[in-house]
């Protein structure tokens, strides 16, 4: 059965930023802050080492009932049993993941065109990662920003649930979510946060005004 999943508040980690830190225990202090889905974004270690961290955010994440998500990594995520994949336009085909990870997993595919839209297969995709929103530093090589207009637009047209990427922090995340998208995914606005609870209680509206 596949898990239930929320796009309220993504998150996705940075390894750039998060070197540093207990990876596990920022996880779990951003879910207690609200974070609804968790996706493990790492393109330059090796398949043991990412494998080995997915596990440990398994640990954490499948007892409070939020979902691990793998970037691309398929054959990875099938091996340590992650509740789905994400890719890219330039990662692997959808219909590909999705028939290497079953009908159970939740896939998910980056999406920020009306072109890109209408060429996602409706029938193996769960949501669309809509973005970038706003230029950001996380992913130097990121296509021309949509804007807050421009995402608005995208979210009326999107065929499937939709969470909003790129540059989302408590400053502007207010106005990301009034489009109409899902949710919002966030990298440096938790993983680079003094305190990643109180970050995501920001993000996920919890915090006292």
């Amino acid at each position: 059965m596949k898990p239930r999943f929320d796009l309220s508040l993504y998150l996705v980690t940075d390894p750039g930023l998060t070197a540093s830190r207990d990876l596990p225990e920022l996880v779990r202090a951003a879910v207690r802050g609200g974070v609804s889905l968790v996706q493990l974004r790492d393109k330059t270690s090796p398949d043991d080492v990412f494998a080995e961290q997915a596990r440990a955010l398994i640990a954490v994440l499948r007892p409070l009932g939020v979902p691990l998500i793998v970037n691309d990594r398929v054959e990875v995520a099938r091996w340590i049993g992650a509740d789905g994949v994400h890719v890219g336009q330039d990662d692997a085909d959808p219909r590909q993941v999705r028939e290497r990870m079953g009908p159970d997993a939740i896939v998910g595919l980056s999406a920020g065109t009306p072109e890109e839209f209408a060429a996602a297969p409706l029938d193996v995709v769960d949501y669309l990662g809509v973005g970038p929103v706003f230029a950001t530093a996380t992913k130097p090589d990121h296509d021309p920003p949509l804007g807050v207009a421009g995402l608005a637009a995208l979210a009326r047209i999107a065929p499937l649930p939709t969470v909003a990427i790129g540059g989302i922090g408590a400053s502007n995340a207010a106005a990301v979510r009034a489009t109409g998208v899902n949710g919002i995914a966030v990298v440096s606005a938790i993983c680079a946060a003094a305190d990643p609870e109180a970050a995501a209680r920001w993000l996920a509206g919890r915090a006292p005004r």
